[in-house]
């Protein structure tokens, strides 16, 4: 028997903690996909104002520099917390201004949370996935996590906001769950489910 193919999608971010994420998933899903983190990954203005508009604008810049019938696969996501009208949501990665990095984010978000009692700290973690394949192909795939945020950042496990998040059903934060049980429950593993059932019916 010939051994499966091994599709590339190239994935429209350097950042190397989102590609070994996204790379976890596929092996778990079971399909023989190699996620290519961007090297580089161009600079792209995210100012579209929704989490699906920033992720193809990602997507449609890293397209560009790759060989005709590329798949690019870009993500946007981010952390909705009710007690903010939704913020930081698509401003999730900036949320610390213009001097921001994935600390300053969460100490900012931890900061401004900080006398919002217990029953008042409902969020919600968003992914939206951009697939675009050959012939101008586009598909769409959403997850969401509906959980609370912590009093304070807590495990060493995962990155960004996920400190600071317990995911309804557990009484721990992302960052302390076992990758096993995030993939299972998180936005981006949500998303990437649903993309994985796409995926199999045969998108060549």
């Amino acid at each position: 028997m010939a051994p499966e193919t091994v599709a590339m999608i190239h994935l429209a971010s350097g950042n190397r903690h989102k590609a070994e994420e996204f790379q976890r998933l596929a092996n778990e899903s079971g399909l023989a996909l190699r996620v290519l983190p961007a090297s580089p990954m161009p600079e792209v203005v995210e100012d579209s104002g929704t989490f699906i508009g920033n992720a193809r604008k990602k997507a449609q810049a890293l397209q560009a520099l790759l060989p005709p019938g590329s798949w690019v696969l870009a993500d946007d996501s981010g952390v909705c917390v009710d007690a903010l009208d939704g913020a930081p949501g698509v401003e999730s990665a900036y949320f610390a201004g213009p001097q921001h990095d994935a600390a300053a984010n969460l100490r900012k978000l931890t900061d401004v949370m900080r006398a919002v009692p217990a029953g008042q700290r409902t969020a919600r973690f968003v992914c939206v996935l951009v697939l675009l394949g050959p012939k101008g192909r586009e598909r769409v795939f959403e997850g969401r996590c509906e959980g609370v945020l912590a009093s304070e950042p807590a495990g060493g496990k995962g990155f960004g906001y996920d400190p600071l998040f317990i995911p309804d059903g557990f009484g721990r934060t992302y960052a302390q769950i076992s990758e096993e049980e995030k993939n299972a429950i998180s936005h981006r593993g949500r998303a990437w489910q649903e993309l994985a059932a796409w995926w199999r019916t045969g998108p060549a």
